[in-house]
């Protein structure tokens, strides 16, 4: 599942949205880093329905005739079933990783949700803290010398950490 179709489910699990109001609360989660087309959710939405994912009703709104969707039950354990399952760059990268987190309270058993916080610690618990430099492999971080990529590296660490002590906390991890 790619990362508008999570958004589609999981804001829909919420409550009905016409598409535009759905559209606008991706903007707001994502911000404009990652803009998509229309087209895109229109698409989206229409495999959805076609999947039984999600129901769909029409109203008439100031005279104009307003598709509004809904999540059916299928669409639901779809999305915890996505959410149980995040790996690679789902959760990898922050972006994803932070639309995933927007929705996982969606998912109703605590031990799932949390063996999705553990794999995140896992990994920044791994070799996070290196850059790595045109496919040469991983640099040491203390062997940079720009001074904008030992801030950009300082602030990695800095949001690195933060998240590590929460998903400790969390997860009651000393």
């Amino acid at each position: 599942m790619n990362i508008v179709e999570l958004m589609t489910l999981g804001f829909l699990s919420e409550g009905p949205l016409c598409g535009y109001r759905l559209k606008k609360k991706m903007e707001q989660l994502l911000g404009y880093a990652r803009p998509f087309s229309d087209g895109t959710l229109h698409s989206v939405t229409g495999k959805f329905v076609k999947l039984g994912y999600l129901g769909e009703s029409f109203n008439v709104v100031n005279g104009r005739r307003l598709r509004e969707f809904h999540l059916e039950p299928t669409g639901r354990e779809a999305l915890i079933e996505e959410l149980k399952a995040t790996d690679g760059y789902m959760l990898t990268d922050i972006t994803k990783w932070s639309v995933v987190m927007s929705f996982l309270s969606i998912v109703p058993d605590e031990a799932d949700r949390n063996a999705v916080l553990r794999r995140r610690l896992d990994l920044l618990n791994s070799d996070v803290h290196r850059m790595y430099s045109d496919g040469e492999g991983p640099i040491d971080n203390t062997d940079l010398t720009d001074r904008y990529r030992i801030a950009i590296t300082e602030i990695h660490d800095a949001e690195i950490e933060a998240e590590r002590r929460w998903l400790e906390r969390e997860l009651g991890v000393a």
